[in-house]
């Protein structure tokens, strides 16, 4: 009998638009003779299976379920493909779980956690996971100009602490930007990270659990066209994404470590990637993804190809490792 799988996209952030390309490529290469595959929109003013004809059907909040011609649709398991809230930051994963509905990332904790850049980089700094410099502020504290540029430097960051996609990410080069780069930041969450420029070789590394174990992707190197790897370098082709990546051998054995070290130490589960700038042959963290790009302009595709790893298989193990837990 087949499993039914309610593919999650959408969301109430930013990246609303990117999570439905991603939940859209989900429901194209998954196995429609192992699973009957429902797109759901989970959206701030309506959740609803979305059919085959564009037909609208609303999904029961009480037990996740949704009627269709007088029949009741039970979900076997969810994909989760929201990029932000209430996707990745564990918000939804919750109401699953007390649902005992299985899902496809990680538990709401520690997606939460992940979700949080300052929680994240703070959790792993007792497991010597090399890291930038930062500064952490919230809406409505005082800045310290001079002080916050004495820790991290120019030119810096400046992000959103809790967003993906580089929405609201600034490359600041001189002292009289950083107020303008805080307040677009802002815009996007009232919580910010301001971090020091790492030169150095900018890569991104999959790790997902495959067939009952933890596995290392190939390594992509990022080299962007724009000033740095922001959203049209992300997703409108700005950029070279290089997979294998040109490091040395020493450099990728360093960076295999670190990301899953990183994955065992957080206990993370799913699909997941990583982002490093390599100095020297250190290999420096800068974010988790959890619920990373799944479109065709994606990286973890293009690394789950180069190791033979067709997006089939991709996401139907997916599904089963969230099935068998």
């Amino acid at each position: 009998m087949k499993k039914s799988v309610a593919i999650i996209m959408g969301g109430y952030s930013s990246e609303k638009d990117i999570s439905i390309q991603s939940g859209n490529v989900v429901f194209k290469n998954l196995d429609k003779e192992k699973y009957d595959v429902y797109r759901v929109y989970i959206l701030k003013d309506k959740w609803v299976y979305v059919d085959e004809n564009n037909n609208e059907h609303p999904i029961n909040v009480q037990d996740f379920t949704t009627t269709v011609n007088g029949y009741k649709i039970k979900f076997d398991c969810v994909f989760n493909a929201i990029h932000g809230h209430p996707g990745e930051d564990g918000t939804i994963l919750a109401y699953f779980q007390l649902l005992n509905i299985p899902h496809t990332s990680a538990p709401f904790y520690q997606m939460a956690v992940t979700f949080n850049k300052r929680d994240t980089l703070s959790f792993l700094r007792a497991y010597d996971i090399a890291m930038a410099n930062s500064v952490y502020l919230n809406k409505g504290d005082y800045i310290h100009e001079s002080d916050i540029l004495k820790k991290v430097g120019l030119p810096c960051f400046v992000k959103p602490n809790r967003g993906g996609s580089s929405f609201g990410v600034s490359k600041v080069y001189k002292t009289e930007e950083l107020k303008l780069a805080i307040e677009k930041a802002f815009k996007e969450d009232n919580q910010i990270l301001i971090e020091q420029f790492l030169d150095g070789i900018e890569i991104s590394v999959g790790v997902i659990e495959f067939k009952g174990k933890i596995k290392v992707l190939p390594t992509t190197e990022i080299v962007s066209e724009n000033d740095f790897f922001d959203f049209d370098a992300k997703y409108l082709g700005k950029s070279q994404e290089i997979t294998p990546a040109r490091i040395s051998a020493q450099q990728q054995k360093n960076v295999n470590n670190a990301a899953e070290k990183i994955y065992k130490s957080l206990n993370l589960s799913g699909l997941s990637r990583a982002d490093f700038i390599i100095v020297s042959d250190i290999p420096y963290f800068i974010e988790m993804n959890m619920v990373p790009g799944i479109t065709t302009e994606s990286i973890l595709p293009k690394q789950a190809r180069e190791a033979g790893i067709s997006l089939q298989e991709l996401f139907g193990a997916t599904i089963e490792a969230a099935i068998a837990k």
